[in-house]
C-alpha cells in the first residue's frame, strides 16, 4: 500500500468535501491535510513533505502540474461602524480615494491574513483579501464588503511533475468530481 498522501492547503481553501469523498472511497484513510501559508506549502512541495497542494495563483511550469479549480473575488475587510462598513459594495477606485482610510498590507504568502484582520478590528485600517480568507477570519467587530475592480485570485491543485505520489491521480479525480465508477 502506498504511503499517506499529504495535501497542503492555503488559508481560505476548504478541502473538507474532497476529504469526505476520499474517506468514503478509501475507508482506511491515507490522506493527510496540512494547512500552511502559501510559501510554506510551496516549500513542502519542493522538499517532498507534501505531495500535492491547493495553492493561490500558481500556474503549471516545468516542475509542477497545476489544475485551476476556481476563481475568488476580493473583499475589503473594515471595522464595523466605519464608512466602508456602511456601504453594500465598494470599488477599488473609491477605496483609493478615501483620504482617512489606511489600506493595510496582507501577505498571504507568509501568513493567513489573521494579523491583518486583528489590525482592522483595532481600527487601524482596512484590508483587501480573498473572500474565503475574510470568511475564515470573520469576527463580530469587522465586516467584509465586495470590492469591484480588484484582481481576483485563483485556486489550483498543484503537484510535482517528477516522482508524483501514486495516489495523486485518485485525488485529482475526486477534486474534478469523478465518481468512484467513472474512468479518466
Amino acid at each position: 500500500m502506498p504511503e499517506t498522501l499529504i495535501v497542503a492547503f492555503v488559508p481560505g481553501v476548504t478541502p473538507g468535501k474532497w476529504e469526505r469523498t476520499w474517506r468514503e472511497r478509501r475507508p482506511r484513510g491515507r490522506l493527510e491535510l496540512r494547512p500552511l501559508p502559501q510559501a510554506q506549502a510551496v516549500a513542502a512541495l519542493d522538499d517532498g513533505t507534501a505531495h500535492m497542494a491547493l495553492l493561490r495563483d500558481v500556474a503549471a511550469d516545468d516542475h509542477r502540474h497545476a489544475i485551476p479549480l476556481y476563481r475568488e473575488a476580493a473583499v475589503v475587510v473594515a471595522p464595523k461602524g466605519s464608512l466602508v462598513a456602511g456601504v453594500g459594495a465598494v470599488s477599488a477606485a473609491e477605496l483609493a480615494e478615501l483620504d482617512d482610510v489606511t489600506v493595510l498590507p496582507v501577505d498571504l504568502h507568509e501568513g493567513s491574513g489573521a494579523d491583518a484582520v486583528e489590525l482592522v478590528a483595532a481600527n487601524v485600517g482596512v484590508a483587501v483579501m480573498p473572500q474565503s480568507v475574510a470568511r475564515a477570519h470573520s469576527r463580530r467587530d469587522v465586516v467584509a464588503r465586495p470590492l469591484s475592480g480588484a484582481p481576483d485570485t485563483g485556486i489550483a491543485l498543484v503537484w510535482p511533475i517528477r516522482d508524483a505520489h501514486p495516489l495523486c491521480d485518485e485525488f485529482i479525480g475526486i477534486v474534478r468530481g469523478r465518481t468512484a465508477n467513472s474512468s479518466r
